[in-house]
């Protein structure tokens, strides 16, 4: 006869009960974001993991009955990737918000597949821990509950768009057709331009302008990571013109 622990989250059944387990399931889920982040996320099996760990498919289902535990297991080990160290998280609500945000797609963009693959993951103890810690980062601002709760939405959306825009940009930069996204786009928009129907497009670009010179000036010399903190910065300014909050040193 089943058990109600049959049905219990992974988070609240306890670790297999042996004196000296072979494995825990934190190293379990490593090595699953292992052959993730080498292999993309189809690559990931019980079996597979199972084998990375010089064990039977078997012996791990003792510690992991399906592949949603896998996933559940995985989403939660990248959590604990995002969460600021103890006694790190800065006092202000700006500083604290932007380390979380900063923090949250330094993990994301190491892990791009993990946007689509694990997003209907079941939320996790290091879920509720980051949660946590984006409350404190706004305990001191006196905005109400449903304000907090706009204000990481509206964060989380920036981080998480941005992430998933950079991943768009780095699939097309190792396309392997003999014409780039960018070059396929460039080469349509010269004709378009042309037509003298997108005066405003045109103007952008240059009149005359070599268009691969021109789209180099558009996007300048900022990394990836510092595109991604301008635009942070740019959104807390306004955040805290919209509820009137205090900026460091203001």
């Amino acid at each position: 006869m089943a058990s109600a622990d049959d049905d219990a989250l992974i988070w609240t059944r306890d670790e297999p009960g042996t004196r000296r387990p072979k494995f825990t399931r934190d190293q379990i889920a490593l090595t699953a974001l292992a052959i993730a982040d080498a292999e993309g996320f189809a690559a990931v099996s019980m079996r597979r993991v199972a084998s990375e760990l010089n064990a039977g498919t078997m012996t791990l289902y003792h510690y992991v009955r399906t592949k949603d535990e896998l996933v559940a297991l995985m989403d939660d080990a990248l959590m604990a990737e995002v969460l600021i160290p103890e006694g790190e998280l800065p006092s202000h609500w700006y500083d604290a918000l932007s380390a979380i945000a900063l923090r949250t797609w330094d993990v994301l963009t190491r892990h791009l597949w993990a946007l689509h693959s694990l997003q209907n993951a079941p939320v996790g103890p290091n879920n509720m821990r980051h949660f946590e810690q984006t409350l404190a980062a706004l305990a001191g601002t006196g905005l109400d509950a449903p304000d907090k709760f706009l204000l990481i939405n509206i964060v989380d959306d920036y981080v998480h768009g941005n992430a998933l825009r950079t991943a768009e940009v780095r699939e097309a930069g190792e396309s392997t057709s003999n014409e780039s996204p960018i070059d396929a786009a460039i080469r349509f928009g010269q004709t378009q331009l042309a037509t003298g129907k997108f005066p405003h497009t045109a103007a952008l670009f240059g009149d005359g302008d070599d268009p691969h010179e021109a789209w180099g000036r558009l996007v300048g010399p900022l990394s990836e990571r510092d595109r991604f903190r301008t635009g942070l910065a740019t959104l807390l300014h306004g955040v805290a013109d919209r509820w009137k909050l205090t900026l460091p040193n203001a």
